[in-house]
């Protein structure tokens, strides 16, 4: 039904940048959230960012300021920019769309890509 793309990961020294895009494809609607969550090791799932078709934007605490969302709503693509890396951010990254199928509101995620910010 919904299928999500990342690219963008990979390994990066402390203060460094990356850039993360996801696009989707399928049953995409025209009203969702598309944002990013991350996991690192033994860790659970955390929202990092997230915003919504009308641009509103949900930013976990630990990365306000460093950390940027944007969207192409009309190419269904989402990306994060990450600046001033550190290697607590070190996590593996998903893409996920939060969006209402039959009237229940339904979870898609990516395959997930590696961040790695290490020296």
């Amino acid at each position: 039904q919904v299928q999500l793309v990342e690219s963008g990961g990979g390994l990066v020294q402390p203060g460094g940048s990356l850039r993360l895009s996801c696009a989707a494809s399928g049953s995409i609607l025209s009203v969702n959230d598309m944002g990013w969550y991350r996991q690192a090791q033994g860790k659970t799932r955390e929202l990092v960012a997230a915003m919504d078709t009308g641009g509103r934007t949900n930013y976990a605490g630990s990365v306000k300021g460093r950390f940027t969302i944007s969207r192409d709503n009309a190419k269904n693509t989402v990306f994060l920019q990450m600046n001033s890396l550190k290697p607590e951010d070190t996590a593996v990254y998903y893409c996920n769309v939060y969006q209402p199928m039959g009237g229940v509101w339904m979870n898609y995620w990516g395959q997930g890509t590696q961040v790695t910010v290490s020296s």
